[in-house]
């Protein structure tokens, strides 16, 4: 697609699991004028990020003034398990699960209580010794203190004495989230502390490409709840990067449909993914975002995510389809990166029919990775020494044996990532179909036959049965996500009966994905509701890593507290609670003053590093009272500052802001929600964190 116009462009990069999208938007009209897509590259992202940036227009590049990217590298990490060393440390008194999977930690005595009263002295000298112990062992320290978030004094201090003594980076668990939840906050300092080397390392790859090519932008990423955050402060809290790539299909559709309210089903090689905008605002999760099996306090979308893609294995067995829950390298496109490929497909193994399982089957191979293999036992070395760089299937794997591999063992080498699988996937179905033809066809039509032989139909009739499985499966996966609370059992009989009755969406659904254009009339036939494929549904998530605002949120609290006699009840002072400390008061009067003009300074100094003056950002404040009883002066008074640069001079600091640091300014955020957690009233004991 050829690019016009010489004037200012935006850049948008997604990296995502299977490929690297990247996107001009033209600034005068907000118009895609070009995009390009490629395969992604792990664990180096360069190459990748190098060929979907060279796919666009070279003069044009050269007129970008900003660059965002969203990627799910940060998701790839903690999920693989692949984050660097960290050392946690746990101030107070924590339930940590037997299985919580974190090596290096310590409990020490001390904390503070609801009030942000101390509860214990900080134990400083275990903290020490602990930190002394492991410094060599770790690449950076996470700190969570009891009730931080009413006074973070004791992370302060841990954070003070670890850089003393170590000089390695220090996360603290105030500094990531304000909601309460003392070993949640924890985790989420650890992981983010893990990711620290990684999103330096990607970043900077980004800039490193970027300077490069002569461009001189600004760069921005992509946060989860749909907000961008500048380079430099991305480098500093990569965990709320998580499902970034799901916040940027989301802005995507929604910028492409023209829809402020739709739902978006994301179909990528790996997953699906169903998320909700409301008037231009991305639907959040209330309880904080879940990363393998870790329960996080980072704000992220609420989405319904589905291990079924493009990609996913599909298999037969006793009569029946299976899709998932792996990716696999469709047929299609093995038979272009392996030259001898066809050969091996072409023999047509047949497997028993009684010996068929996700593993066992007519149209999967297997062949080496360039992992190097590490603490191996013996049957998995045994396995792995009959693997090849050319791939194989269970035949040729086990030619002159009489038996088969332990599904146990062969599934460790693939986890482990020593071994890549190849198979029949739904890109194979819309090849054989005509639908989607980017690879070899030819490869997807001797697959499909393979199969469709075990279920007794023709190749076209199996393979419409795959793109309907595909669909009803995408369907269940939105009603679910619409109708929450309702078994998905039910939602399925809904979809497998025949019934004059189907369900009914009352908003646009959008399609964003490399084929999903295919999915449209079979969605329309399960579900009453306007479905559609934008143009540049492909790149939508390029599209949407620019879509995010640039807004900044901080949340204040003004307490009343009392000490109780035998007599009467006697006010200890007003405290107000901030992002950086509690501080004390006599008058209430004084104390709501205070926390109001001080939560609109940390807005202002925050939108001030992007070079925007005080009337060039539109301040919001919500303010809620929490009584006892209706009259009483309030125990607890909350309030919520939302500051939002003003679009047309916000254009104009980007442009004229001067590089520094690594040569790049900071980009401000902003953070979506449906509906404000901190708006709720809280309970009024909070003594169990």
């Amino acid at each position: 697609m050829e690019c016009s116009s010489k004037m200012a462009y935006d850049l948008g990069i997604d990296a995502g699991g299977t490929y690297t999208d990247s996107v001009l938007i033209r600034k005068s009209d907000g118009k895609v004028v070009c995009s390009n897509k490629a395969l992604t590259t792990y664990p180096d992202p360069l190459e990748g990020i190098k060929k979907s940036i060279d796919g666009l227009d070279p003069e044009e590049l050269k007129l970008v003034t900003v660059v965002s990217v969203s990627t799910t590298l940060a998701t790839n990490t903690i999920l693989e398990g692949t984050g660097y060393p960290v050392g946690l440390i746990l101030i107070g008194n924590y339930d940590v699960p037997e299985d919580s999977g974190i090596e290096n930690w310590i409990m020490v005595k001390g904390g503070h209580d609801s009030n942000g009263e101390e509860v214990a002295a900080i134990d400083m000298p275990a903290v020490e010794k602990f930190v002394l112990e492991i410094k060599d062992r770790v690449s950076a320290f996470a700190v969570s203190s009891y009730f931080s978030v009413r006074n973070p004094e004791h992370e302060l201090r841990v954070k003070t004495l670890i850089q003393e003594l170590t000089g390695l980076p220090v996360v603290c668990g105030h500094e990531l989230a304000q909601s309460l939840g003392a070993y949640e906050r924890g985790v989420t300092a650890y992981l983010n502390a893990q990711l620290l080397p990684v999103a330096e390392g990607f970043l900077k790859t980004i800039v490193t490409e970027i300077e490069r090519r002569g461009l001189n932008p600004r760069i921005a990423m992509l946060r989860c709840d749909g907000s961008v955050v500048s380079m430099q402060e991305a480098m500093k809290k990569p965990i709320e990067s998580v499902f970034s790539g799901p916040a940027a299909s989301l802005l995507g559709a929604s910028y492409l449909s023209g829809h402020e309210t739709c739902t978006v089903i994301d179909v990528g090689g790996t997953s699906t993914d169903v998320s909700l905008i409301h008037k231009g605002l991305p639907h959040l999760s209330e309880a904080g975002a879940v990363v393998g099996g870790w329960q996080t306090k980072v704000r992220a979308l609420r989405m319904e995510t589905s291990a079924m893609g493009g990609d996913s294995h599909i298999w037969v067995q006793s009569g029946n389809i299976h899709i998932g829950p792996r990716r696999v390298i469709p047929l299609c496109r093995a038979a272009v990166l392996y030259p001898d490929f066809m050969s091996t497909l072409k023999k047509r193994w047949i497997p028993d029919r009684l010996k068929l399982d996700e593993h066992i089957q007519a149209t999967k191979f297997f062949v080496r990775t360039e992992q190097k293999p590490v603490n191996l036992n013996r049957e998995e070395k045994d396995l792995l020494s009959l693997i090849r760089d050319e791939p194989r299937s269970l035949k040729d794997v086990y030619w002159d044996r009489n038996i088969l591999p332990s599904k146990r063992v062969m599934d460790s080498l693939i986890q482990k990532r020593l071994v890549q699988v190849i198979g029949f996937t739904p890109t194979d179905a819309l090849h054989v179909l005509g639908e989607y033809t980017e690879w070899n066809v030819e490869a997807s039509e001797i697959g499909a036959t393979l199969l469709a032989n075990f279920i007794g139909i023709d190749r076209d009739e199996f393979c419409l049965n795959v793109k309907r499985l595909f669909a009803r499966n995408m369907v269940r996966d939105l009603i679910a996500f619409l109708m929450e609370g309702v078994d998905r059992d039910e939602i399925e009989k809904m979809l497998e009966g025949n019934f004059f009755a189907r369900f009914k969406v009352d908003i646009p659904v959008v399609l964003l994905g490399g084929p999903v254009r295919a999915y449209v009339d079979e969605l329309k036939k399960l579900i009453d509701a306007e479905v559609f494929a934008p143009e540049h549904s492909e790149v939508g998530n390029a599209v949407g890593a620019l879509a995010g605002k640039g807004t900044k949120r901080i949340e204040i609290t003004v307490r009343t507290l009392y000490s109780e006699s035998k007599y009467d009840l006697k006010t200890k002072g007003i405290f107000v609670y901030t992002p950086v400390g509690r501080r004390h008061f006599i008058i209430r009067s004084e104390a709501l003053e205070f926390a109001e003009a001080f939560g609109r300074k940390l807005i202002l100094d925050y939108m001030a590093e992007s070079g925007l003056l005080p009337d060039q950002v539109t301040v919001s404040v919500q303010k809620k009272d929490i009584k006892v009883h209706a009259g009483e002066i309030p125990i607890e008074t909350r309030f919520i500052f939302e500051g939002v640069a003003n679009s047309n001079v916000y254009e104009k600091a980007l442009s004229g802001q001067k590089k520094k640091d690594e040569g790049f300014t900071e980009l401000t955020r902003q953070v979506h929600s449906l509906d404000c957690n901190s708006c709720r009233e809280l309970s009024i004991s909070e003594n169990n964190e």
